[in-house]
């Protein structure tokens, strides 16, 4: 049986110069990263992580080091702030062989009370942290430390002793991705009132709606689909949702609020989407506290797996008429597109693009949809996101040999199957107006 602590003794635990491990975003349990906060003689702490969301003072102390596999809006403050915060390149699915890798000394995560038979669903993350947090459990010479909180959402994985398949089998299933932790492999176990943070809803902008027009045609009922992280993806999932057509299925790295209005419009069937049929697959859930609320409730057939299996591109790709909606910030007419740092700068991370980029590409029935505005204001200029090169020191997210669908608010542009000449042309079609010549220009001469 765990030790019940208090979030304050749970962190006298550590050493000053220990290792700690914890999940992407909603995972990170609260009152033990603020009672961190709270101890001032770190000389060598480090927090493996990605989207920090959960504040503390610790991330300012100078004898903490933060690496972070995603930034988020926490991350890039204290970046300009000149803090101790160092990105890590790696895509979502690498998360867990990099934790083994690492193999921190303590492994912390938030969840739910225990049920009656003594197990704590992992709630609002599955991710790449779950064989991480069971070998810290049964290692000695390591802490798992959880924090669960009643205002947490009890979610699920499959049910015992599901099937998933053959397909699923060959890419790595297991069947004992159970989405808990069960009492007795805690070591320490923290009892608080945190709540998860909600984010607010925006409303859609006027661009982000001619966007997701121009994206809806390409998504025919019946379809599976993943949503990324966005206003544009939002803004997609939720057009769907009001406008005829339906039947889809869910196989998403991110359950957001645009899916939530789907499956409450009845629009998500989950029937004969080839992998995982009858369930809305999905690694981590992050959103409205509505969202949270709908998950709470227990009604939707939601399964949290692994990001190794949400993010298998063998799996994506074997999805029936698979259709992927995710953002960029920048594309140049060969169809290179950056979606994770401006200007060379970090901005966010790889997160799952590349998987659900390269899933699709097989079959000529499933779709990647990559989105972003035509421009973007830049020094008080409007400047725009298609360019004829990248400037020096951009980083490239997915590589132009991988894109398909490019989209705009004016227009969309398939690329896949195109010469650089073709592709060229076709991007400069769906710029913003007052770049069109340059642009048609520049891939004439390519």
């Amino acid at each position: 049986m765990p030790r019940e602590l208090t979030p304050d003794q749970a962190v006298a635990l550590l050493r000053p110069n220990d290792r700690i491990g914890l999940p992407l975003g909603p995972g990170q349990p609260p009152a033990f990263l603020a009672a961190l906060g709270e101890r001032d003689d770190w000389t060598g702490l480090t927090l493996s992580t990605a989207l920090l969301i959960a504040p503390s003072d610790a991330y300012t102390h100078p004898g903490v080091r933060i690496v972070s596999g995603f930034f988020g809006p926490l991350e890039r403050w204290l970046a300009t702030d000149g803090h101790n915060v160092e990105f890590m390149p790696a895509d979502f699915r690498r998360f867990g062989p990099l934790a083994e890798a690492a193999a921190p000394r303590i492994v912390a995560t938030v969840a739910t009370p225990p049920d009656a038979g003594g197990w704590c669903s992992l709630s609002l993350h599955a991710g790449g942290t779950l064989d991480e947090l069971r070998r810290a459990g049964a290692d000695p010479d390591r802490l798992l430390v959880v924090e669960t909180s009643p205002h947490f959402p009890r979610t699920h994985g499959l049910p015992p002793g599901y099937d998933a398949g053959e397909t699923a089998r060959a890419a790595g299933w297991r069947s004992d991705h159970r989405h808990a932790l069960h009492i007795d492999e805690i070591d320490i176990l923290i009892a608080s009132d945190a709540r998860p943070l909600a984010l607010p809803e925006t409303e859609p902008t006027d661009t982000d709606r001619a966007i997701a027009e121009h994206a809806a045609r390409f998504i025919p009922d019946g379809a599976t689909l993943q949503t990324g992280i966005g206003s544009i993806p939002t803004a997609i999932a939720s057009l769907l949702a009001e406008t005829p057509g339906g039947g889809y299925g869910i196989h998403s790295e991110m359950l957001t609020d645009g899916i939530r209005r789907l499956h409450q419009a009845g629009k998500v069937t989950n029937e004969g989407k080839g992998i995982l049929p009858g369930f809305s697959v999905t690694t981590f859930a992050f959103g409205s506290q509505e969202l949270y609320d709908w998950l709470a409730n227990d009604e939707p057939p939601i399964a949290f797996l692994p990001v190794g299996v949400v993010n298998n591109p063998t799996l994506i790709g074997a999805n029936r008429r698979m259709i992927t909606i995710n953002g960029a910030m920048q594309v140049d007419l060969s169809g290179q597109v950056v979606a994770d740092a401006i200007s060379g700068i970090q901005y966010s991370g790889a997160g799952g693009q590349e998987d659900f980029v390269s899933g699709p590409g097989t079959e000529l029935e499933d779709r990647s949809l990559l989105c972003l505005p035509a421009t973007r204001e830049k020094n008080g200029e409007t400047v725009s996101r298609i360019v004829a090169d990248l400037p020096a020191g951009s980083v490239v997210t997915t590589p132009r040999h991988q894109v398909d669908v490019i989209v705009t608010e004016f227009g969309a542009a398939e690329l896949q199957g195109l010469t650089v000449r073709e592709r060229g042309l076709a991007l400069a079609e769906i710029a913003a107006p007052e770049f069109r010549d340059e642009l048609r220009a520049a891939a004439r001469g390519a």
